[in-house]
């Protein structure tokens, strides 16, 4: 088997910066007690102005005023970590979350869906990078060795037969050991993990716990780890904690392409689409306005839900200042992709028919955009009807019925039209009041417009054009 390691070295920030507005303004994480404010973590701009980690807060505001502060939050951390095994869930059904700020996942039987390790790693990387999350990965045949090996390494990838002369210059304390046996070891002299494993082994028993052997006998590939793998939820619910309050849809609209951002990699994780979800705009002083978005089917382009839960959210008044901003989705059914022709003839910029339907409806509303469907009743004027759902509609076989009916039928004053097909007898409507007794043709004009006439039955002249064919 082959395993990936993906290490997220500064988790806590990147999730905190990639809610941020300005990512690349100086930002601190805060930690400790009310009376000792410190700085848990800096960005690469806060580190410039002088800025480090550990210092207490009245000291980095002696050194600088102008710099961002957040809350140091380990349920965020767990709740990002969450959030990226669903990502790496439609990479590999075993993904898991054995090590802190780290995914494990193996790739051994997607590599023939993925295409060949390089071109795998470059996918990861850009979506990652997309995500917003700093990142380390390494292929390892076992997840114990790709997980220290990621400690010092970017990028690598080792083979079987590799395994243990990458593992060899490892420092004690890069290589995961129990802290207390690293210190132990380090002590005695020893400095590499090659040093470490060229040990007897009954002397290694003697000296320290079960732990140790167990532990380098992981990374050799010859005791398995017993991992959990992750499932992903029957539900997306993520929040964001805005820094001010809002008061503009203008200001609303980058929190939200991270949230319909962060939606649409949690569907592709678990491949489903999404038919209904719900905005909540928290206030302080208010109930939260919740703006509901439905679609007609499963969709889950980060594009496309973006621009329809903008449509629905530049319909609402927002009354009292937005201090936190969420996005639930309950409704998460199995997502078919749209069938396309190999030979597809439209430009690249036209909008396939569904997205073009969703983004009508997110503008001008619910009502407002509705399709046609056929009805079982043999006079054209009453054989269509409004539809606004996506069931499929019954066809009319071998029967040509025109695109385009007048609102009223008008008496043809051109004499040279040319009869094409005809006549087809209608009678109908005896059982609500509108019987029709009609002979229809298809005719066609001097201007080469096709059209749909008929004469009523026992009428000898004239003809009333009902519709156009385009």
């Amino acid at each position: 088997m082959r395993w990936v390691c993906i290490v997220f070295p500064q988790l806590a920030l990147d999730g905190v910066q990639r809610v941020h507005p300005e990512p690349d303004q100086p930002l601190a994480l805060l930690a400790g007690t009310p009376q000792r404010r410190v700085l848990q973590t800096v960005n690469d701009a806060a580190r410039a102005l002088g800025l480090r980690p550990g210092q207490s807060l009245t000291a980095a505001h002696a050194l600088a005023k102008t710099f961002a502060s957040a809350e140091y939050d380990p349920a965020e951390i767990e709740r990002y970590q969450q959030f990226l095994a669903a990502w790496a869930y439609q990479f590999s059904s075993q993904v898991s979350l054995y090590y802190p700020r780290a995914l494990l996942f193996e790739i051994e039987s997607s590599l023939g869906l993925f295409g060949p390790w390089p071109q795998f790693e470059a996918r990861l990387r850009r979506e990652l990078t997309e995500l917003g999350f700093r990142h380390r990965i390494v292929a390892a045949p076992n997840p114990a060795a790709a997980r220290v090996l990621a400690n010092i390494y970017d990028g690598l990838a080792v083979q079987d037969d590799g395994l243990m002369q990458a593992l060899a210059p490892l420092p004690i304390d890069r290589a995961g050991l129990d802290p207390q046996a690293a210190t132990a070891l380090s002590r005695m002299g020893l400095r590499t993990l090659a040093q470490v494993q060229a040990l007897p082994r009954h002397t290694l028993a003697r000296r320290f716990e079960a732990c140790l052997l167990k532990h380098l006998d992981a990374l050799a590939g010859q005791r398995p780890l017993a991992l959990a793998f992750y499932q992903p939820p029957d539900r997306f619910d993520v929040r964001i904690e805005l820094n001010f309050d809002v008061q503009s849809h203008q200001a609303l609209l980058f929190p939200l392409r991270r949230l319909t951002g962060d939606l649409s990699a949690f569907l592709c994780g678990r491949d489903s689409g999404v038919q209904r979800f719900d905005l909540h705009l928290e206030h302080a002083q208010a109930p939260d306005s919740v703006i509901k978005v439905g679609l007609l089917s499963a969709e889950r382009e980060a594009a496309m839900l973006f621009e329809l839960a903008r449509g629905r959210l530049e319909q609402v008044q927002v009354t009292s200042p937005v201090r936190g901003f969420r996005l639930v989705a309950h409704d998460l059914p199995v997502f078919v992709p749209q069938r396309q022709d190999l030979f597809d003839d439209r430009p690249q910029q036209t909008l396939p028919w569904e997205q073009l339907r969703e983004r009508l409806r997110a503008r001008l509303g619910d009502e407002a955009v509705q399709g046609l469907r056929f009805h079982a009743d043999h006079r054209p004027e009453c054989a269509w009807q409004a539809a606004a759902d996506k069931n499929p509609c019954p066809t009319l076989n071998k029967v040509q019925r025109p695109g385009w009916l007048l609102n009223e039928p008008t008496l043809l004053a051109d004499h040279g039209v040319q009869i094409l097909m005809g006549p087809e007898r209608i009678e109908s409507g005896w059982w609500d009041g509108a019987d029709v007794r009609r002979d229809y043709y298809l005719i066609q004009t001097r201007a080469g417009q096709q059209g749909w006439a008929y004469r009523t039955l026992g009428q000898t002249d004239g003809l009333w054009l009902q519709g156009w064919f385009s």
